[in-house]
C-alpha cells in the first residue's frame, strides 16, 4: 500500500521532535540564529506574537495595569538580597563583567574595563522593579501599584527547541505591589484567570489551572500558579505562571509604606508572565502532518483566495473578481478586528500556491476560477479539515457567514483538543501502574521515542525528596495540584493521606 502524501516529513507518529522543527520551518516562523541557543522569530511568526500581545495588552489595560519598561542589567547585589531567588536563577545566568572592547598585540578584539561590579543581563526583573518600587512606594495611597513590561529575558539554557525553550525569548512580566496579602492573593489568581481565558478563547488550547508544589514553586515565592496544558506527544506544556511572592521580595528590595495608621508596612507582591513559548504550545496543540493549523483569532491571514487560471485574458478576470471578494471580505469583523484577506497573486502554480498556504495554517482558503465566477460561488476549504474536504459555496452567503465559519474553525479546535485530553488522562491508584504508565515501550536505541503517557491523575502526600526521585526515575514531575479539587484519598508511593489528585505528567 502506498503511504499516503503529507507535506511534513516525518509526521508526528514517526519523530515527533523532529516533526516540529520542520512545521517551524515549512510555515516559514523561525530560524536559529547564529549565536547559540537563539532563534530568529521570522515575519510570519512574530505576527503571531504581535496578535498574542495585543490581545493580552488590553486585557492587562482593562484589569488596571500599566506598561513601563526597565534595564536589561540588574547589578549582581540586587539578584543577591533575595537568596532563593539568586539560588534559582544562578546556573541560567549571564553575566557582563566588561564595559569595552581593544585590540591586542594580534589585532583581535578582547574584553577590558572590568566593571566594578557584574551586571546580570535579565533573566526576570522582580530584583531591578522591586528597587525602582521601593522609591515609587511611600505610602498606602500609592498602592496597589500594577506595572506590566513587555520585553526580552536571557536564561542559558543548556538545551534549546525554537520557542519552546531558547536562551533569549520575549515574554511580558507584570509586577504588583499591595496593601494586604489578601489583595495580593486576589491579584495572583486574576491574573491566572486572564491567561487561562485566553489559552482557551483565542488560542484553542485547553488548560488545567492549578499550584505547583514546593518543589517546582519560582524561586523566592510564597506560591505559584500555573496552566498546563497537553500537547499531541501527551507531554504537558506550562503555558504560564502567576506568583504570589508574599512580602519576601519587598523586604530584600525595602518596598515599604505607611499604612492608614502611620505604621510603616512591607508591601505584598506578585509577578506573573507568559512568553513566546505560546507560540510553540499552539503549534503542538493544533498542527498536523501537512504543517502549522492556527486558530483563527491569532491568525495574521484569515482568509487566502488563490485565483485559478489558464491564460492571460482569464488572470484578469479572476484577479479582478478576486479583489471584489477581498474588498467585501475586508468588511466583515471576527472577534474584534477587521477580516485579514490575502489575494495571492504570485506567479505560481495554483496547486503549489495552496499547498503553501495549507503548511502556513491560514484558517480559511478560497479557490477562485472561471466556473466558480461563472456561479458567483468560491471553492472553499477549512485548515480544521483535511486538504482534500472543500466546499463549494455562495459568495454573498460566505461573505455573510465568513465570521461564523471562523468561530466554528475554533469551537472544533478546541474541542479536538480537549477530547486528546480527555483521552490522555488516567486516574491511577498504584505505583505500579504509574511507573509502566510512563515508561516508554522498547525500542531501537536510533529510533525517536514513541509516543506514550499522558497525565496521570494520582494522590501524592507532596514529599519533595519522592518527587526528586520520580523525576529522576522516570522524567515526570507533578505539573500542577489542580485549584478543582478530588476527594481525599491515599498516596499510592509513601501510603500517607492526600487531599486531593495532582497532574503528573512529563513537560516541555
Amino acid at each position: 500500500m502506498n503511504k499516503p502524501r503529507t507535506a511534513i516529513t516525518p509526521t508526528r507518529d514517526e519523530n515527533y521532535a523532529e516533526w516540529y522543527q520542520q512545521v517551524i520551518r515549512a510555515a516559514d516562523l523561525a530560524e536559529n540564529s547564529a549565536v547559540r541557543g537563539c532563534m530568529v522569530i521570522k515575519p510570519w511568526g512574530y505576527s503571531l506574537w504581535e496578535n498574542m500581545q495585543r490581545v493580552l495588552d488590553d486585557e492587562f489595560k482593562a484589569t488596571g495595569h500599566q506598561n513601563a519598561y526597565f534595564p536589561l542589567f540588574i547589578p549582581l547585589s540586587f539578584l543577591q538580597k533575595e537568596a532563593s531567588h539568586v539560588d534559582g536563577f544562578a546556573t541560567e545566568c549571564a553575566v557582563v563583567t566588561h564595559h569595552r572592547l581593544e585590540k591586542n598585540a594580534e589585532g583581535k578584539l578582547v574584553p577590558t574595563g572590568e566593571l566594578e561590579e557584574p551586571l546580570v543581563v535579565r533573566p526576570t526583573s522582580e530584583t531591578i522593579i522591586g528597587d525602582a518600587f521601593s522609591r515609587w512606594v511611600q505610602s498606602y495611597r500609592d498602592l496597589p501599584l500594577l506595572i506590566n513590561q513587555w520585553a526580552n529575558v536571557v536564561r542559558w539554557e543548556m538545551r534549546t527547541r525554537m520557542f519552546l525553550r531558547t536562551a533569549e525569548f520575549l515574554w511580558q512580566e507584570g509586577h504588583t505591589a499591595h496593601a494586604t496579602r489578601d489583595e495580593a492573593i486576589t491579584e495572583t489568581m486574576k491574573m491566572l484567570d486572564v491567561y487561562a481565558d485566553f489559552a482557551e478563547n483565542y488560542m484553542a488550547m485547553p488548560v488545567i489551572k492549578g499550584e505547583k508544589t514546593a518543589g517546582e514553586r519560582f524561586p523566592g515565592a510564597e506560591q505559584t500558579f500555573c496552566i498546563e496544558a497537553m500537547m499531541q506527544d501527551r507531554k504537558a506544556l506550562q503555558a504560564g505562571t502567576s506568583h504570589f511572592l508574599g512580602q519576601n521580595f519587598a523586604k530584600a528590595s525595602g518596598i515599604q509604606f505607611l499604612d492608614q495608621n502611620g505604621t510603616q508596612q512591607h508591601a505584598w507582591t506578585t509577578s506573573w508572565g507568559v512568553s513566546t513559548r505560546l507560540i510553540g504550545g499552539m503549534l503542538m496543540t493544533h498542527s498536523d502532518d501537512d504543517g502549522l493549523v492556527l486558530p483563527p483569532k491569532l491568525a495574521p491571514t484569515h482568509i487566502v483566495i488563490i485565483p485559478i487560471y489558464r491564460n492571460d485574458e482569464e488572470r484578469t478576470r479572476v484577479f479582478e473578481y478576486c479583489q471584489q471578494v477581498a474588498n467585501e471580505l475586508r468588511q466583515q469583523t471576527f472577534a474584534q478586528r477587521k477580516l485579514n484577506v490575502n489575494v495571492d497573486q504570485r506567479d505560481e502554480r495554483g496547486g503549489d500556491k495552496v499547498w503553501h498556504w495549507i503548511k502556513k495554517g491560514v484558517p480559511l482558503r478560497i479557490e477562485v476560477g472561471p466556473r466558480d465566477m461563472e456561479k458567483n460561488a468560491l471553492f472553499v476549504g477549512r485548515r480544521d479539515q483535511g486538504h482534500k474536504d472543500k466546499t463549494s459555496i455562495d459568495r454573498n452567503e460566505f461573505i455573510l457567514n465568513a465570521a461564523n465559519i471562523l468561530q466554528s474553525i475554533h469551537d472544533n479546535l478546541l474541542a479536538k483538543a480537549k477530547a486528546h485530553r480527555t483521552a490522555h488522562t488516567r486516574n491511577i491508584d498504584t505505583q505500579e501502574e504509574f511507573y509502566a504508565y510512563f515508561t516508554p515501550p522498547a525500542t531501537d536505541a536510533n529510533q525517536p521515542t514513541p509516543i506514550h503517557g499522558g497525565f496521570a491523575m494520582t494522590h501524592f502526600c507532596g514529599d519533595v525528596e519522592l518527587e526528586k526521585k520520580i523525576k529522576s526515575d522516570l522524567s515526570v514531575t507533578v505539573r500542577c495540584i489542580p485549584l478543582e479539587t478530588t476527594k481525599p484519598g491515599t498516596c499510592p508511593f509513601t501510603g500517607k493521606p492526600s487531599r486531593t489528585r495532582v497532574v503528573w505528567a512529563k513537560s516541555y
